[in-house]
C-alpha cells in the first residue's frame, strides 16, 4: 500500500514537467493521509489541492479510503464512478519488519525527478443537516451548511522487482509516456522497473509531525 510519501519540487518545476499551471504549495517530504495534496484531475488543466482519503459521492459521511486496488477498482461500490487523476512524487515509503520494530524505505526515481502516481478522485459533498422547526424556518442564519471537498486515493497494484522486497502492494507509478492516457479512462503502464530504486532512510519518518528533507536521506541498513 502506500500510506505516505514525498513532494518536494517546487511549483515551477511541476508546472514545467506535467504542462499545468501549479499553485504556490509548500514543500513536504512526508505526505500523510488527511493533508490536502497536489493532484492533476481527468481534465488535465491545472494542479489543484485534494484531500488525500476518498469518500464516495454518495456516502452519508467521510470515509478517508488512502488506496484503490487496481484489480478491482472498477467493481467496487466506493471506486466505481470516481474520476481519475494523477498524483505527483517525488517518492513514496514502504516499511519492512526488522528486528524491534519496521524498518523505512524510501522509492524514488534513479534520476530524482518528479513522477506521476495514478489516483482516483472524488468531490464529496456532506448532506445538509435540518431538523426539528429549523427544516422549516431555514435553520439557524448563523450556520453553513459544509463545503464539498475534492478527496482523491492512490491506486495500488502488485509490486515490481524493486519494492517487491519491501511490501507486497505499490503505488502504481505511471509511465511518463502513458500519463494521459490514464486520465483519458485507458489502462495503466507502469514505468520501468530500472528507472527506480529504494533505499533505507530514518525511521523519524514513522511520525506524521516530522517534515524534512532528512527524511529522504539514505542511511545505514541495518
Amino acid at each position: 500500500m502506500c500510506g505516505r510519501y514525498a513532494l518536494f519540487a517546487p511549483p515551477d518545476e511541476l508546472a514545467e514537467r506535467f504542462s499545468v499551471p501549479a499553485p504556490e504549495t509548500s514543500p513536504t517530504y512526508n505526505a500523510a493521509p488527511s493533508q490536502n495534496l497536489p493532484i492533476i484531475p481527468d481534465d488535465a488543466e491545472e494542479i489543484r489541492l485534494a484531500r488525500w482519503g476518498l469518500t464516495p459521492e454518495w456516502a452519508d459521511e467521510q470515509r478517508d479510503l488512502i488506496n484503490a486496488r487496481a484489480e478491482t477498482m472498477a467493481e467496487k461500490p466506493s471506486f466505481k464512478d470516481a474520476k481519475r487523476c494523477l498524483v505527483p512524487a517525488n517518492g513514496f515509503y514502504e516499511w519492512v519488519e526488522a528486528d524491534g520494530g519496521k524498518r523505512p524505505y524510501y522509492v524514488t526515481r534513479r534520476d530524482g525527478e518528479p513522477f506521476a502516481m495514478a489516483g482516483l478522485r472524488t468531490r464529496w459533498e456532506p448532506p445538509t443537516k435540518q431538523t426539528g422547526l429549523d427544516s422549516f424556518s431555514g435553520g439557524d442564519p448563523d450556520s453553513e451548511d459544509p463545503a464539498a471537498t475534492e478527496t482523491f486515493a492512490v491506486v495500488t497494484t502488485e509490486p515490481n522487482e524493486v519494492v517487491e522486497r519491501l511490501h507486497h502492494r505499490m503505488a502504481v507509478i505511471l509511465s511518463r509516456e502513458r500519463e494521459r492516457e490514464w486520465l483519458s479512462g485507458e489502462p495503466f503502464s507502469l514505468v520501468p522497473a530500472e528507472e527506480l530504486r529504494a533505499y533505507p532512510v530514518s525511521t523519524a519518518v514513522n511520525s506524521p509531525g516530522n517534515d524534512s528533507p532528512e527524511l529522504v536521506r539514505e542511511v545505514a541498513d541495518v
